[in-house]
């Protein structure tokens, strides 16, 4: 299957789509820099990119951590960035009411893999009319998307993409099964590798209570999901992760990212040539 982002085709044999951007929306300014970078580091790759922002992080490890600017202030900002630099938008989702509310600026409406189980959610989601990425619960066989697809397609909603984010292993850790890639593609819908959130450790931080992360295996993860045949990779890229106000242990430092490119787009041409 095919879908379409705005004038990005994603899924078979279509180029490979990058959605990247800062975990969360910190400010203006941070924000409408770092799009502007990641377009021109795209553009010279040759790489649909689509811009990642979270307008609220309702799933923060501990209840003091930054939670966003205000829903009307970040998406105004993310609305910013649409027009002003042509590029779609992907944000998160958390709740039925919240689905037509990112709508009106989003053409990605995104479920975090703690909710990709829920019905009311996802049937609001799909029901927007708008692309939806559902990644994979930490807890759930690549084969048991299929459920979470069909209740999207059940409001005529057939625009649907599924993300890898790795499963939990033990305690403080996640593993990546690139046999899931194959497997979700067999579902008929496009895949995509989550590059960033599979390094992290949840909950591995017990001292500042946050999330760890091991950022070292971004690259080799990017790499491996594209020689397994992903459609798109997820990569949040922040200009200096340390000051990051959410996920700083696993962020792609921004001038990292071109080598990344240079690397996959390599490894996608070479795939796609079989």
């Amino acid at each position: 299957m095919i879908v379409q982002i705005q004038n990005i085709a994603i899924g078979e044999r279509n180029p490979l789509v990058l959605f990247a951007g800062p975990c969360v929306v910190e400010s203006r300014d941070l924000v409408l820099r770092t799009a502007e970078a990641i377009k021109a580091t795209a553009s010279k790759y040759r790489v649909p990119f689509v811009f990642k922002s979270s307008y609220k992080k309702a799933n923060r490890t501990s209840g003091s951590s930054f939670a966003g600017l205000g829903d009307d202030e970040a998406l105004r900002i993310l609305m910013e960035v649409k027009t002003q630099l042509e590029i779609p938008i992907i944000t998160d989702i958390h709740t039925e009411k919240e689905a037509a509310i990112a709508a009106s600026v989003a053409d990605v409406l995104q479920i975090p893999a703690f909710l990709c189980r829920q019905t009311d959610l996802l049937l609001a989601a799909g029901r927007t009319g708008r692309v939806v990425n559902i990644k994979k619960g930490q807890f759930l066989a690549p084969d048991d998307m299929k459920h979470a697809a069909a209740k999207i397609e059940e409001t005529g909603n057939t625009r649907i993409l599924l993300t890898e984010r790795g499963s939990t292993f033990g305690y403080h850790n996640l593993v990546v099964d690139m046999r899931s890639l194959k497997i979700m593609s067999d579902l008929g819908y496009p895949v995509v590798l989550d590059a960033t959130h599979s390094v992290q450790l949840p909950g591995g931080d017990a001292a500042k209570a946050m999330t760890a992360g091991q950022p070292e295996f971004i690259f080799p993860l990017a790499r491996a999901g594209v020689a397994a045949g992903c459609h798109g990779l997820f990569v949040e890229v922040h200009p200096d992760p340390a000051k990051a106000l959410s996920d700083a242990a696993s962020q792609l430092p921004l001038d990292l990212l071109e080598p990344l490119l240079r690397q996959v787009t390599q490894i996608d041409a070479l795939v796609k040539q079989f």
